[in-house]
């Protein structure tokens, strides 16, 4: 019911309309409805989600659930006018913390809170979450969508998403399986994913004084080849806004895998922090740091920030976006099958008998 016309709504003099909110979620709820499963049994706008898993061949279904947001990301689309990709990293990140526990996602919802609601850029988060539920086979189940003014300055968007997925209790990974003599794999990001953007922004905008569609120097006061897109992607925005990856599709076959001792999704607090988590107690991982080579933008941003290694190991994922804690005589046949599938696998490192930590060969300046 729209309010009648002629007569003023103190709401809407208030900061909050009513009516654009509702034609917004008009739209959004065409989008949500494109990403439905067979086991979605309510429509959007029901006080809450209808869900039946399908469990069909599961011992003891286990759920399992998480919840993140996308960070100071969402500053860098709010420069860039471009809301259409941090979508898909919210879903893709939650994805991928549900993923390392050995769950495949039934459904998502999400929460969009802003000052004052711009029809275009909330349809264009919702958007990029829908597209990320398609890609990962979960159904956009509701959500929540808040005008609260005075609380989000105008322009100012919050996005938290929340998943929950499915596991066989008897394939779940919980890090308790990995021990020494394991080998660790790691799976490359496609850049920071969602992390470390406030050092980010400070680094490019404030200290080197870019724009978002400035061309990226190779290093400070150098400008990078566009063509050259081994090294970096051109402009501020399009490195800066590159999607988090999913490892669902990567990962999907080998779920179950004997060989497969844990998981680690590298996020906040990078291989430093996260890694340790997938290992259990008496196990160190140790990282050869020669086994690949680090993106360009970790590169530039430790040069133009004068940051340290243990720093940039701690804030950035620095190419690696996940780590699999694999059995020795596994190795050869996960390492081959994820190569095949094109996901440029490679050997990371080692599990060694240890206080749980991990540590780098050679070692991390900045970090004594």
């Amino acid at each position: 019911m729209k309010q009648p016309p002629g007569q003023e709504s103190a709401y809407r003099n208030a900061g909050v309309d009513i009516d654009a909110q509702e034609a917004t979620l008009a739209t959004v709820k065409r989008l949500a409805r494109r990403t439905f499963t067979p086991g979605v049994l309510s429509d959007i706008g029901s006080f809450g989600g209808l869900f039946q898993p399908d469990l069909t061949g599961i011992e003891e279904p286990v759920m399992v659930a998480s919840a993140d947001g996308v960070g100071t990301k969402l500053r860098v689309a709010r420069m860039a006018g471009n809301y259409s990709t941090v979508g898909r990293d919210l879903v893709n990140h939650c994805v991928n913390d549900i993923l390392v526990q050995g769950a495949t996602p039934l459904f998502f919802l999400d929460y969009v809170g802003a000052g004052v609601l711009e029809p275009e850029a909330a349809v264009g988060l919702v958007q990029g979450i829908a597209d990320g539920c398609r890609e990962n086979g979960c159904a956009l189940l509701g959500g929540e969508t808040a005008e609260m003014p005075g609380f989000y300055q105008p322009g100012d968007y919050e996005l938290v998403g929340f998943i929950v997925g499915l596991v066989d209790r008897q394939k779940i990974l919980d890090g308790s399986r990995a021990r020494p003599g394991d080998r660790l794999i790691a799976l490359p990001s496609s850049g920071l994913h969602t992390n470390g953007y406030s050092l980010a922004r400070k680094i490019l905008f404030e200290d080197l004084g870019l724009s978002p569609t400035d061309p990226l120097p190779a290093s400070p006061g150098e400008p990078v080849d566009p063509s050259d897109g081994s090294r970096l992607r051109g402009s501020v925005v399009e490195e800066l806004l590159e999607v988090h990856r999913s490892y669902l599709s990567a990962l999907r076959p080998f779920l179950g895998n004997p060989g497969i001792h844990s998981l680690a999704h590298i996020t906040g607090g990078g291989l430093v922090d996260n890694l340790p988590r997938a290992l259990t107690e008496g196990c160190r991982a140790r990282i050869d740091r020669k086994s690949w080579e680090i993106p360009a933008i970790f590169k530039l941003l430790q040069q133009a920030g004068g940051v340290s290694d243990l720093e940039m190991f701690r804030v950035f994922n620095m190419g690696v976006g996940m780590v699999l804690a694999v059995e020795g005589a596994f190795e050869p046949e996960l390492l081959a099958g994820l190569k095949a599938a094109g996901h440029g696998a490679w050997v990371l490192g080692s599990v060694e008998e240890g206080e749980r930590g991990l540590s780098f060969s050679p070692g991390l300046l900045g970090a004594g």
